[in-house]
């Protein structure tokens, strides 16, 4: 399932930006959206699981991003709003085709079994 990711670059705070990230096929169950800033492991932001629409997001973009989908598109967006310095990284999107587990799992990296390429995110003050 590759995944192509795209949207990212440089925005002020407070500002939007739109990340999207396309499946060639649908054989997931779930897809998400990690960040890795420079020094950091990386980090959960959120994810969506395909079959009941169920969202999930880190305390730290809670009420900033918003994940959606496009089910003929197989695309996943995360709408991110309200920037700030501290979202900047590096976004990578993933996919899991396990149908168990997502409401535990949803952030746990070795849970995904596909990953995209990353798209880089700058968040200037």
């Amino acid at each position: 399932v590759p995944l192509q990711a795209y949207g990212g670059g440089l925005v002020q705070a407070g500002g939007s930006l739109r990340l999207s990230c396309g499946a060639s096929e649908r054989t997931f169950s779930t897809m998400g959206w990690f960040r890795q800033a420079p020094g950091k492991q990386r980090e959960f932001v959120a994810a969506l699981n395909w079959s009941g629409g169920s969202t999930y997001y880190a305390d730290s973009v809670k009420g900033r991003f918003t994940i959606s989908r496009d089910n003929a598109k197989n695309t996943v967006y995360l709408e991110m709003n309200n920037l700030k310095p501290e979202d900047t990284a590096i976004y990578y999107c993933a996919a899991s085709s396990r149908t168990y587990g997502v409401r535990n799992y949803h952030s746990t990296r070795e849970w995904y079994d596909y990953w995209g390429q990353g798209t880089q995110v700058t968040v200037s003050s």
